[in-house]
């Protein structure tokens, strides 16, 4: 018999149990061989890789072998974790083949927590019939209770969950200390699968390998003898002969504003459908002595192997000089030769900065069509231990492309300290689009003085897809727990389906007048044809809205088809509130026919002829361009200039079937002991052809407003609503004196002279009515109002309500407050309803929930 493998290791026990092995020869006597085993490698827990067993083939200069990932739960039931010596067998297809006995070393195996391993073996096993897990029973609390065993083989790409929910106790249950477990065929998951390679070099050069858009590139000294065991996704590779070389224009453009220039070294990489350059630094510029100073725009030659259709590019700087923050507005890239008007336009409008934005000083750019923005929860367990102080990066894989590692800095809910116990913290990344998302990197850099990390879970949604990815990990990222492992890679559990959103790009013009710029929160809502978007505040980390910038912000929104009107304003907060805006401008995407571009050709040839008139008379092609839609406004939004309005309804220049109109509000408070109200009070009036969005109501007839028994008259002007719906009203709770009773409403449409009647007749107070500080009121019919002079007897507040019912719908909401310590609230609490026709905006308020449930 030829021996082919030797397994060897040893029990770790005695005080230093480590041992480093160099090779084992074994002399078969009998049959006069003599079998080498190069080892070469640890076999300690604390050092290398953490094995005490290993298979080695004979004569081979590696230990080379097929992991498997193995991944033990134990229960989370009192007493399930153990002390003992935990083995595992893991058994073939039909059995023919197993393992052999493995010891799990390194684990813990503490109630409810999830003890990873690689095991290494020659033996391809997957996928796998069965599974043998045990323990020797040694030791205080022995007894343990497994929850599951998850194994996963990237060769195959299968990983298989074997069920236990079963005691290895001789004490308890059935006593049995050693169970063969069944997998679970349903929960089987199909991943990609992952080949072994061994690289052997011994050159002085780089090597690349592309395989299926992953790209290894290795340098090697003169001299040097290297061997490398990896694992790559493998599906095709590709070699190109007779390479074209050409020339790429990049011009970069340094924003305008105050210390946007750099001193740094700044490099790019252009990255197209055929490969990329490479990092190149950007080190002489065509037109600029001086690179990259305020406003400049720098020229560069890139001369590259041909890359196809350009798709992207990686551009940042070394971070190192005293002024090395960098504002880049946006990289501009054509072929050598070729006009301007054939550049592909990156725009980017951000700081490459550690101390602004988002601390990144290096962003991929992608064409405003392409970019997609991915948000991100990340969940820390609320185990003992589990935050940490170190930077933690992510890596998307998608079926279309792959992210590069992308570290996360700055959250959007900015809870202060990240990646605290039991806390979540959102990011957004924003990157080209790399289509369904198959598998997802986490991990961090394991700096800081608590660096260990338990990781409970990730969230991913994509709106402009309209999909959430959900994955569940429950696991160390710790040098000193679990297999040691500070990142890991994992596969979705679950994909669902969330509301679809497109993105638009909407560039604001702050005019160039003398304070013209503001530090308040502006706000965005884009009306279309097919509804509008929500309410979106623009910001971004840089100081926006400064005198006499253009500033280009990418919103993700509802479709709302051909855009007609947008409302934009601020909230006034601030120094220095008030704003001079000059114009805004929306871009979206927007399916079109586009006819095939004419060419030149012979009169004199009849059938050229006939061929030219066929295509005028065609239709063309449906594709997707993209529509800009603009809005001229040149007007102050200043409490103390012009009209005192701080929000503007503007109309799209090439839409012409919508007019300006003013509506008279006249508001009558009812004439009762306390009805009158010292707060401030808002009305959004809507139509068939939308709404005027929350409006304060601000200068009336009288000086003092909304006093017990009398009529204030107000002017609302924006764009023709068409037939009058509805209409809210509200107030913010706010002053000495608040509680107020609202007797009724009536608007007269000035474009049309007619007069809309809407009854209240109810409190809007905390401690009034049913607590509610906003009111939804429909349009009534004049004969249910009592008019001065009529005849007619009074409409009762029964015929009113059945009246105002016919027009509205009723909605019950139960909330229910969680059960955690603190978990109740003083405040006022509101819920808006969305709905495929309208929505209920943020009006319906409650003091005391109506239903605790």
């Amino acid at each position: 018999m030829l021996l082919r493998k030797i397994t060897i290791g040893h029990n770790n026990k005695g005080s230093s149990a480590g041992w480093a092995c160099d090779k084992v020869v074994v002399d078969d006597m009998g049959n006069k061989e003599v079998y080498e085993f190069p080892v070469n490698a640890w076999f300690d827990i604390s050092e290398g890789d953490g094995k005490i067993q290993r298979d080695v083939l004979a004569g081979a200069t590696q230990p080379m072998a097929i992991v498997y990932n193995v991944q033990v739960m134990t229960g989370d039931i009192r007493g399930a974790g153990t002390n003992s010596k935990i083995h595992f067998v893991m058994h073939g297809r039909k059995g023919i083949k197993n393992s052999g006995k493995l010891f799990l070393e390194g684990g813990t195996f503490e109630r409810a927590q999830i003890d990873i391993f690689n095991v290494e073996l020659l033996e391809l096993l997957s996928p796998l019939s069965r599974v043998t897990i045990g323990h020797d029973n040694a030791g205080i609390s022995c007894g343990w209770y497994c929850e599951k065993v998850t194994v996963y083989c990237p060769f195959t790409g299968l990983e298989q969950v074997f069920p236990c929910g079963r005691w290895l106790d001789e004490d308890d249950g059935d006593g049995l200390v050693e169970r063969e477990l069944y997998e679970m065929v349903s929960l089987r998951q199909k991943k990609q699968k992952k080949f072994p390679w061994s690289l052997k070099c011994f050159f002085y050069s780089t090597l690349s390998i592309c395989v299926n858009r992953l790209q290894l590139q290795y340098i090697f000294l003169k001299g040097s003898y290297d061997h490398y065991l990896v694992y790559l996704v493998v599906t095709y590779m590709f070699f190109y002969c007779c390479l074209i070389v050409i020339k790429y224009r990049v011009t970069i453009c340094t924003g305008n504003i105050s210390g946007s220039g750099t001193d740094a070294s700044v490099y790019s990489n252009i990255i197209g459908d055929l490969g990329d350059t490479g990092e190149r630094l950007m080190f002489m510029s065509q037109n600029n002595a001086n690179k990259f100073e305020k406003g400049n725009h720098d020229e560069f030659l890139v001369e590259a192997v041909t890359l196809g259709q350009i798709k992207r590019v990686r551009i940042g700087h070394d971070g190192r000089g005293g002024g090395c923050g960098w504002f880049l507005d946006k990289v501009m890239i054509r072929e050598e030769g070729q006009p301007e008007a054939s550049s592909i336009e990156f725009p980017c409008y951000r700081w490459l900065d550690r101390n602004e934005d988002d601390g990144q000083i290096l962003r991929e750019l992608v064409p405003t069509d392409d970019a997609v923005d991915y948000h991100i929860a990340i969940k820390t367990g609320s185990i003992n231990g589990a935050s940490s102080d170190s930077k933690v990066f992510v890596k998307l894989y998608g079926e279309k492309n792959d992210t590069n590692k992308m570290l996360l800095v700055v959250s959007d809910n900015d809870l202060g300290n990240y990646f605290e116990t039991g806390q979540t913290d959102i990011f957004t990344i924003e990157t080209f689009d790399i289509g369904k998302i198959n598998r997802l990197l986490i991990g961090h850099t394991n700096e800081g003085l608590q660096a260990g990390w338990y990781l409970d879970s990730v969230q991913i949604w994509v709106p402009v897809h309209g999909v959430q990815y959900m994955f569940p990990i429950h696991r160390w990222l710790c040098k000193d727990e679990a297999d040691g492992k500070v990142e890991v890679e994992i596969y979705p559990s679950e994909m669902l389906e969330i509301e679809k959103l497109i993105n638009y790009e909407v560039t604001v013009v702050t005019g160039d007048v003398w304070t013209g710029g503001t530090d308040a929160n502006v706000f965005l809502q884009i009306y279309g044809e097919e509804g509008k978007t929500e309410l979106i505040q623009l910001k971004s980390r840089s100081n926006n809205f400064e005198r006499g910038t253009t500033e280009i912000f990418r919103i993700e929104g509802l479709d709302v088809g051909r855009v007609y009107k947008i409302r934009i304003g601020h909230d006034s907060s601030g120094i220095g509130a008030g704003w001079f805006l000059e114009k805004v401008d929306v871009k979206r995407l927007v399916m079109a026919m586009v006819k095939p571009e004419k060419k030149e050709e012979d009169k004199k040839d009849k059938k050229k002829k006939k061929k030219k008139k066929e295509e005028e008379e065609s239709p063309g092609e449906l594709k997707e361009i993209v529509r800009t839609f603009s809005f001229p406004c040149g007007r102050w939004l200043a409490r103390d200039e012009e009209d005192g309005e701080i929000l503007v309804e503007l109309r799209a220049e090439d839409y012409e079937d919508l007019e300006e109109n003013s509506y008279e509000v006249h508001v009558f408070t009812g004439d009762m002991l306390g009805a009158g109200t010292d707060a401030s009070v808002y009305i959004n009036i809507y139509g068939e052809m939308g709404d005027t969005g929350e409006r304060k109501l601000r200068k009336s007839n009288h000086l003092n407003k909304f006093e017990r028994g009398q009529e204030d008259v107000f002017t609302i002007t924006g764009m023709d609503l068409g037939p009058l719906k509805k209409l809210r009203m509200r107030h913010d709770n706010k002053q000495a004196n608040v509680a107020w009773y609202l007797d009724r409403v009536e608007i007269f449409d000035v474009k049309d002279e007619t007069m809309y009647f809407f009854p209240c007749q109810r409190w809007l107070a905390v401690d009034e009515d049913d607590g509610q500080l906003g009111r939804e009121l429909v349009p009534v019919d004049e004969a249910f109002m009592k008019r001065d002079g009529d005849e007619e007897e009074e409409s009762s507040p029964a015929q009113l309500g059945l009246e105002q019912k016919a027009m509205s719908t009723t909605f019950t909401m139960r909330v229910k407050t969680g059960e955690k310590k603190s978990a109740g609230t003083d405040a006022n609490v509101y819920a808006i309803l969305y709905g495929t026709k309208d929505d209920t905006d943020h009006s319906i308020m409650f003091q005391i929930f109506m239903q605790i449930c």
